[in-house]
């Protein structure tokens, strides 16, 4: 059986072969650089210059030759945006920092001999947010760019004849994250019960870029893709960000406009939804609006135990990550330790299909090269079928 073969038989929540095994697909299911050159010192390989699929989380797209050594089974094809757009040439030196301003004015500091950037400075936080035209009088990007798309329908194409599965991604962060960064975190939670009108406005256009920017991208690729991904983070490791009430009221509907266009522009591909932490209490909400894959499931949050989602909701949505916990067992966890949270994880999340197995999240700096080892010959030893 073969990647393509093996992944959509356990998105039709079938059991394959053996568990799909997914590395940078996504810029959910990634490898930070410092991780990736340490990997390739361990097995024997020079370090390379890397690929970046997303500069400001530091992560890089593995060269074909590791992916292949490791069996992974899908690639992913990333259109040019902030995060993978040039970033690097458009820094400037602050002293004990770097400074990056993107293409939405927000302002990102990446201190030397750091790990990844961090957003210091949101455009629209001091701004008289009562004003009428504050959101159409912003200067927005242009999601529709045609160098944003260039050579990825070669390359979707190109990876199709390898039999993998092809993965795209969205314009930018979620509707509520977005939120967050053009107004402030504070002003964020309190802009639809304060200014409503101006709050719906802009989350709003911030759904009207991401539609433009999906039409654009799947004109081009809409045919040679299997997955396309958009998410938003809600959760905490102990709940949500915001209620599900604030949720379903103020950003699902102009979600639900998102995923539509999607599937009206390509009906056969699996909408992947993103979000970190406990969102259990949505899970419904997302398979309602038409969200095939889950990712990812935070194993650790409180409500994401994930024999019990595996029996509540498998049948329903399939689960894309959680094989391992990223936040405190393959970074700092035994080499037996990887092994046995990985068999736990996959004894709950595979039964039936509907799990592709990846970490929870991105493999950060700090993880060993031999825990990341650990985790890929446990994956292989225990996602036999």
């Amino acid at each position: 059986m073969n990647s393509r073969e093996r992944i959509l038989k356990t998105l039709n929540h079938e059991e394959p072969d053996q568990v799909p095994f997914d590395l940078a697909g996504t810029t959910w299911t990634g490898i930070t650089n410092t991780a990736y050159q340490n990997l390739r010192k361990y097995l024997g390989k020079d370090e390379i210059s890397p690929e970046w699929s997303d500069v400001i989380q530091q992560i890089v797209v593995p060269s074909e030759e590791i992916l292949d050594k490791l069996g992974v089974d899908t690639r992913g094809v990333f259109p040019l945006t902030s995060h993978n757009w040039d970033v690097y040439s458009k820094l400037n030196a602050r002293g004990k920092y770097f400074e990056y301003v993107d293409e939405w004015n927000f302002t990102h500091h990446f201190p030397k001999n750091g790990y990844w950037f961090s957003l210091v400075k949101n455009p629209m936080k001091e701004v008289n947010f009562e004003e009428e035209n504050i959101v159409e009088d912003f200067n927005w990007p242009n999601p529709s760019k045609s160098e944003r798309f260039a050579g990825l329908r070669e390359k979707a194409i190109k990876i199709r004849k390898m039999d993998k599965i092809v993965i795209t991604k969205g314009f930018c962060a979620g509707l509520f994250e977005m939120h967050q960064r053009v107004r402030g975190m504070e002003n964020a939670m309190v802009d639809p019960f304060l200014f409503p009108l101006n709050s719906d406005k802009l989350v709003g256009k911030l759904a009207d870029l991401k539609i433009e920017f999906w039409d654009s991208l799947l004109n081009e690729v809409g045919d040679v893709v299997d997955i396309v991904g958009e998410g938003d983070d809600y959760g905490t490791q102990q709940s949500q960000l915001i209620s599900p009430g604030h949720f379903r009221e103020y950003y699902k509907p102009h979600f639900v406009r998102i995923l539509k266009l999607i599937k009206e522009k390509a009906p056969h591909v699996k909408l992947m939804f993103h979000s970190c932490g406990n969102v259990r209490s949505i899970i419904p909400d997302l398979i309602e609006t038409g969200v095939d894959i889950l990712n990812p499931v935070h194993v650790t949050a409180a409500g994401m135990e994930p024999f019990q989602l595996k029996k509540d909701f498998g049948k329903e949505i399939a689960f894309w990550g959680g094989g391992v916990d990223t936040q405190k067992v393959l970074p700092s966890g035994l080499t037996q330790e990887v092994k046995d949270d990985v068999k736990r994880n996959i004894d709950a999340l595979a039964p039936g299909g509907g799990f592709v197995f990846s970490a929870v999240h991105n493999i950060q700096a700090e993880v060993p090269p031999e825990n990341i080892m650990a985790m890929h010959s446990a994956w292989k030893e225990f996602g036999k079928y």
